[in-house]
């Protein structure tokens, strides 16, 4: 079994000195990756808040659009009960929007109370901008309006969410990172690929700025950033760009609907027979190469991956076969250290007017797999452990006192950062429960943190001010 190990970001200096410090851990306390492993297994909210072409002008006429109910606590409390750890929520932010890409408040509310639900139930959520009427395409051709919707959409979303629990993740886009006007990713030319792959990074980095300059608890919010068309080869491949994020907070969004003949149609297409069995040698074998492709790429990298969608259509194969395939694709990714979520809408696997999951064997198969050993282990006593330092501080003019008590021994390394700011410094390392931060501007709000042998504090704030 492996174990991986947080990253860390090299900080800049306070009153002289320069060291570095792992990204503030939460839920509170949690890297990344342990964030992605506690989540267990998951399923999306789908057909739902990310409906479209509503013949209505309301909130209630887009979320019931494709077919769901209007969504109650006890559909989420339902999720929760069935054992799954996280729900993905997809959004189309700009069914109710006007002309300068505000968002309508109503809507911007619907989706904090389901969010608010799902971690009352005690599940982990996220958050994401779908396929939203297909807007995604205008970036090749015209990047500079979409950009400008893009940070509008983001920079609303972070402000009405960024004092959410860390529970809360956002993801960047869904499946919409491609374009095949710029490359051709179905042809045998690479012509415009270096400028495909540019684009989705610069959306990217977009989406991780915004977040991160919002303030709040989005400074170290877990993000999802999406692949290249969220296609495993294609996320995989040496073009697809990492964000620049000073806190190293994220995992890779990677969608598995692998092969689209099985899971996409269920009757013949123009590019495809539609296949009703999957199970063969080869079928496992495929699914094998592209799990440890992922694996190689990312994992064993400490780079965290979640499966944001994965599933297939019903209605040519027997019960026997979808439960196959689904619990193939979810033990591949689980025991690989990826978090697996369902794709499912109305009238799927989950009936959302009894609140219960329809398959129960396919549920308990589920289930089964949460048992099983995963290539990556979460971080030992990680939370036992952030809970031992009790770190107190008082502010006075131009400086901070802080003073912490502990079981703990050995020397304290003490970091501060402006509230606003997602960089952390390091003030210094000593031997003693007290010290003073001094050089501190008043009227300015500054976050605090120590550390002892690998244990981090949780985080204080104070504002120091004249008088």
């Amino acid at each position: 079994m492996s174990f991986l190990t947080a990253m860390v970001i090299i900080v800049s200096s306070f009153v002289g000195v320069t060291g570095s410090v792992s990204a503030v851990s939460t839920s509170e306390s949690m890297s990344t990756m342990d964030f992605v492993l506690s989540m267990g297994i998951g399923i999306n909210l789908g057909n739902t808040m990310e409906a479209t072409n509503s013949n209505g002008k309301t909130v209630k006429s887009f979320e019931t659009a494709w077919g769901s109910p209007v969504i109650t606590k006890d559909i989420i409390q339902g999720y929760a009960d069935a054992g799954f750890g996280v729900i993905r929520i997809p959004v189309a932010w700009s069914n109710m929007m006007d002309d300068d890409y505000n968002i309508d408040e109503d809507y911007i509310e619907r989706v904090q109370q389901i969010v608010d639900w799902v971690l009352e139930c005690g599940m982990k959520v996220i958050i994401n901008i779908h396929w939203d009427g297909g807007w995604f395409e205008g970036f090749s051709t015209d990047k500079d309006e979409c950009m400008k919707k893009y940070e509008s959409i983001w920079t609303q979303v972070s402000e009405a969410f960024k004092d959410y629990s860390l529970d809360l993740m956002f993801e960047s886009l869904n499946e919409e990172g491609c374009w095949d006007d710029i490359w051709n990713r179905y042809g045998s030319s690479t012509k415009g690929k270096k400028e495909a792959y540019a684009l989705l990074g610069e959306i990217n980095q977009t989406f991780v700025d915004v977040v991160r300059d919002s303030g709040g608890n989005n400074t170290m919010r877990h993000l999802l950033i999406a692949g290249y068309a969220t296609d495993a080869e294609l996320t995989c491949d040496e073009m697809f760009v990492l964000p620049d994020d000073p806190s190293w907070r994220y995992a890779i969004s990677i969608h598995y609907y692998t092969p689209s003949t099985f899971t996409v149609i269920s009757e013949d297409a123009s590019w495809g027979k539609a296949q009703s069995t999957w199970g063969s040698k080869s079928d496992y074998a495929t699914l094998d190469k592209y799990m440890d492709m992922i694996y190689d790429t990312f994992i064993a990298n400490g780079i965290p991956v979640i499966i944001g969608e994965y599933g297939c259509t019903t209605s040519n194969k027997t019960d026997e076969t979808v439960r196959e395939y689904l619990t193939a694709v979810c033990e591949a990714a689980y025991t690989r250290g990826m978090c697996p979520i369902l794709w499912d809408t109305p009238g799927g696997f989950y009936n959302r007017k009894t609140c219960k999951f329809t398959d129960t064997e396919l549920l308990e198969e589920f289930m089964e797999i949460t048992t099983l050993e995963r290539a990556v282990e979460m971080s030992a006593d990680e939370e036992e452990s952030a809970a031992t330092i009790e770190l107190t501080a008082t502010a006075s003019s131009g400086k901070v006192k802080l003073s912490w008590s502990t079981e703990l021994s050995g020397k304290c390394t003490i970091y501060y950062k402006r509230s606003s700011s997602s960089e952390w410094k390091k003030a210094g390392t000593v031997s003693k429960t007290k010290v003073n931060i001094t050089g501190l501007k008043n009227s300015t709000s500054y976050d605090f943190k120590v550390v002892i042998d690998g244990t981090e504090s949780d985080v204080v704030t104070a504002t120091p001010k004249a008088g």
